[in-house]
């Protein structure tokens, strides 16, 4: 493996460093800006650019967050949006949350085409521009039909096909949508001869309108995959159509449900039937490869023949364009034309996220000819003519390898596409745990493993059963073969659907999840290393998904764990070193340094780190639904399955900022997730007095499993979902009695009662502390609730906790009649420390917040990582040469939070 330059990296992170795109003056942070809920705070406009240069471009539209100051609007209030140069916008509005005193707190806008223009635009609250075009849903008891004004689509409520037909000014541009599954039952590693295919389609079982316009429409298709008897591998599937448009996203979730030892997805993928009206030669296939590179051919080519047709119709032909009528060109070429070739079908295969190979042939039965490759393509194509035609696209084509896109029959009456999500063409899916146990039938021999490989292994438990996978994809109904710059800007709206936001200023304006943030602010020399070390350190690790090749359908998203100093190379084969998993909470580092710098490419991380752990690394079916699996070799490898890792705490940001229904679905799912701890007891194996989980007294941890729990009910809560009420309860309830236990959070666990949502109150005081307690959100919870609810006692042991992780083993004991034993991960703590300090105004412990954020167990301006160099001595610049994500992710978020504090940040050393 190549070593990454020391100045390539370095330039990297400088130039990151000044990407962000808001213009805002630095040091405009919280403390600065009005306080949430004061005299004109909420009424300013909010302004909204989009995330990357280029605007809307070709995507149908956009759907953002904003959020607005405590108190600010009413709900019901309508918003109004406008271009930089006056121009008004039609924009549809939906709450998405609220504050306890029934104000918004979040708001989703949607924009279709008619934003197209603008790259800047304000929000106000007013009367919404009346849209020249609305999308509009009729609904009957078998089919559901929508009209974008441009389109319509037509989605049945049963049967196989997602869609049944996309019209446009009365011409069919495509039918039967449907879902295609390709099962193996074998798999004997490289000797497949045995092995039986099957085909499975989707199948629906119902199909729902979500959302009904003006501006934006959403049906939502769930189902399974059925071959005879036999149904599985679940579905769900969101249409999202926009007034004006010619296209519409497809957002498509698989939850895989099978036995892993025997059902092998060989192919998954959707299908669309395109009709081909028009002559062979005025049939045309664009496939995008890398960039703005495109195979553009027809169906039969008149271009490089023997004998030439004439300038004007190769002219023609190569452009897209309707030819003349043959009886004008060279004859010579005119009757000979049954001679000349037609390529009806075409393949481009991406097998790994550095090539692609690109073939066709004239129809099946006769030989593939290569047709080209590359490194890595856009994962978009069209097939149709010039009186119409379906552009097609699947996004995070390459780093969501294999995937692949067919074309067959463009030669006959009907082209059939595919956009494979799982490219039949490659080794079959295989999801079976990657050891034998090792003996490990005991837990004393599970532990014993625990401290080799930092394994948690337990027989049974390494199951890929209820995992989730969820892809997005975008269709256009073309009046005609698009051209050039049509194709270019369809291929790049793929890649990168295009997305308005927020500033960071009116994200922290508002004192939105907790207050804890503020925009990047280089005012002083201190704050700008910091702001440089924490720029330094996204860029390395985004570097790293890069060198290291973090790629691959179930894998992209996440990044490692721990380094492997000897191999040079993170221990991605080494029990729980390798995929991180949310371990230490990376998800929440990420989406803070959006928040705060409002960078295109932080979001994408952030966005793509979201898709990922909330999908691949939780548990939506089965007897573990709701929580996700620790760190390893395997997303779903590891026997501890927790609430730390399922946590809405990392999701929350995600969804307000883009109003994403699935991800809004996954954070729903866990509010019941508290039943979980009856079927699985997260400490069984290291107990050391009789447990038996009991509906009315199950042991909860205070830290890492009420955090989770807590993050799920106070987002069903404000989002006023069908269980907030339930939701609202759980929060008052279980913070009532974690502030009445002994020692209150520093308890460390409490029995709680499923029926009551209450912890009972132990009789005596037990100090249990662990380093980890607050590394999964617990802080960003307490933070918001103590925000939103007065409950002084509930605050009180809060700030308690914050004040004695950090201090002496003295104080902790003289406080608690015991000290918390040997801790780490101060730095981390250091933010709690700035928390008490800020809350209470007490200099003593900012001081403290410091002192451990420069010098404690993380990063510090002049320490030496004394470690091995990843790949040799000139990789990096002199004290960064190791960076160990156990460690440092922890160091990241603190140096995100420690500044945003503005009280601490006022007393920061120099």
């Amino acid at each position: 493996m190549s070593p990454i330059p020391r100045r390539t990296l370095l330039k990297a992170a400088a130039a990151t460093g000044a990407a962000a795109p808001w213009g805002w003056v630095p040091g405009h942070g919280t403390a600065q800006a009005a306080a949430p809920g004061a005299a004109g705070a909420g009424d300013a406009p909010v302004t909204v650019r989009w995330l990357e240069s280029g605007g809307l471009g070709a995507a149908p539209g956009s759907t953002f967050g904003v959020p607005w100051p405590k108190g600010a609007h009413a709900d019901g209030t309508s918003f109004a949006l406008a271009a930089a140069d006056g121009t008004e916008v039609p924009v549809q509005t939906w709450p998405t949350a609220y504050w306890p005193d029934g104000s918004l707190k979040w708001t989703a806008h949607a924009v279709g085409p008619e934003a197209a223009g603008g790259e800047r635009f304000t929000l106000t609250a007013g009367t919404p521009a009346a849209a020249s075009r609305r999308v509009t849903v009729t609904e009957t008891d078998r089919r559901i039909t929508v009209d974008t004004g441009t389109i319509t689509a037509v989605v049945p409520k049963d049967g196989e096909k997602l869609v049944a037909s996309v019209i446009r000014a009365g011409t069919k541009i495509a039918t039967d949508g449907r879902l295609v599954l390709l099962r193996q039952d074998d798999l004997d590693d490289g000797d497949q001869g045995n092995a039986k295919w099957e085909r499975f389609d989707g199948t629906i079982s119902r199909a729902t309108v979500e959302q009904r316009g003006p501006v934006r429409a959403v049906v939502r298709i769930d189902g399974k995959h059925r071959k005879g008897s036999r149904s599985w591998l679940p579905f769900c599937v969101r249409l999202y159509f926009y007034a004006g448009a010619e296209s519409f996203r497809m957002v498509h979730t698989i939850t895989y449900d099978g036995d892993a030892r025997k059902d092998f997805i060989r192919g998954l993928g959707v299908r669309f039937t395109v009709p081909m009206r028009d002559a062979a030669y005025d049939r045309h296939i664009r496939i995008a490869g890398e960039g703005k590179g495109f195979l553009t051919e027809a169906v039969q080519g008149i271009t490089g023949l023997r004998r030439d047709p004439g300038a004007a119709v190769r002219t023609a032909q190569v452009k897209g364009e309707k030819l003349p009528d043959p009886a004008t060109w060279d004859q010579r070429v005119t009757s000979r034309l049954a001679y000349v070739p037609t390529w009806g079908d075409y393949t481009l295969a991406q097998l790994s996220a550095d090539g692609f190979t690109l073939r066709k042939r004239t129809k099946p039965g006769h030989a593939w000819i290569p047709a080209g490759g590359g490194g890595r393509a856009s994962g978009f194509g069209y097939v149709g003519g010039v009186s119409g035609g379906l552009s097609f696209g699947l996004r995070d084509f390459w780093q969501k390898h294999p995937a692949q896109l067919d074309v067959r029959g463009a030669a006959g009456d009907a082209a059939e596409v595919t956009l494979w999500l799982w490219s039949p063409e490659a080794q079959p899916m295989d999801l079976r745990f990657y050891h034998d146990g090792l003996g490990q039938d005991t837990y004393p021999e599970q532990l014993e493993g625990l401290n080799i490989t930092y394994e948690d292994h337990e027989p049974g438990f390494g199951t890929p059963y209820g995992i989730a996978r969820t892809s997005e994809l975008m269709f256009w109904a073309n009046a005609a073969t698009p051209g050039a710059d049509a194709l270019v800007a369809q291929a790049a709206a793929v890649r990168t659907p295009p997305q308005l936001a927020a500033s960071p200023h009116d994200l922290a304006r508002a004192g939105v999840f907790g207050g804890l943030f503020s925009p990047v602010d280089r005012s002083t020399p201190a704050k700008a290393r910091i702001e440089d070390q924490l720029d330094f350190l996204f860029t390395y690790y985004k570097d790293q998904v890069e060198q290291r090749r973090w790629y691959g359908f179930w894998d992209y998203g996440d990044i490692m764990h721990t380094y492997d100093e000897d191999r040079h190379q993170w221990r991605y084969d080494v029990g729980g070193y390798a995929w991180d998993n949310s371990e230490l909470s990376p998800d929440l580092w990420l989406w803070y340094a959006y928040l705060r710098s409002g960078r295109a490419d932080v979001f994408r991380f952030a966005e793509a780190m979201t898709r990922h752990t909330g999908e691949v690394d939780v548990y939506h079916l089965g007897q573990w639904a709701g929580l996700g699996t620790r760190h390893g070799v395997q997303h779903f490898a590891d026997s501890a399955k927790q609430q730390r890792i399922s946590t809405a705490v990392y999701r929350r940001p995600y969804y307000f900022l883009t109003a994403d229904e699935r991800v809004g679905d996954l954070m729903r799912d866990l509010v019941d997730s508290d039943e979980t701890f009856l079927a699985l007891d997260p400490l069984r194996k290291i107990r050391t007095e009789p447990y038996t989980p009991d509906r009315h007294a199950l042991s909860i941890g205070f830290g890492t499993d009420w955090s989770g729990l807590a993050a799920a009910w106070l987002t069903e809560w404000e989002r006023r979902g069908p269980k907030a009420a339930k939701a609202e309860a759980r929060l008052r309830s279980t913070m009532e009695t974690i502030a009445a236990q002994p020692n209150g959070f520093v308890q460390g666990t409490g029995l709680y009662d499923l029926d009551t949502g209450r912890f009972a109150v132990a009789d005596k005081p037990v100090v249990g502390v662990s380093h980890l307690s607050a590394m999964f959100g617990l802080v960003e919870m307490c933070a918001e609730l103590i925000d939103l609810m007065d409950m002084p006692a509930f605050t009180e042991a809060w700030l308690d906790y914050c004040r004695y992780f950090n201090a002496t083993k003295a104080e902790q004991a003289a406080r608690y009649g015991t000290h918390f034993g040997n801790l780490l991960l101060f730095q981390g703590h250091s933010r709690q420390d700035a928390y008490a300090a800020a809350r209470l105004n007490d200099d003593r412990l900012a001081a403290r917040a410091w002192q451990k954020f420069y010098r404690s167990d993380g990063y510090t301006t002049a320490m030496a990582w004394e470690k091995t160099p990843l790949e040799g001595p000139d990789v990096l610049e002199p004290g960064y040469e190791h960076l160990w994500i156990s460690t440092n992710t922890t160091a990241l978020f603190g140096l995100a939070a420690i500044q945003n504090l503005a009280l601490v940040g006022d007393k920061m050393p120099g």
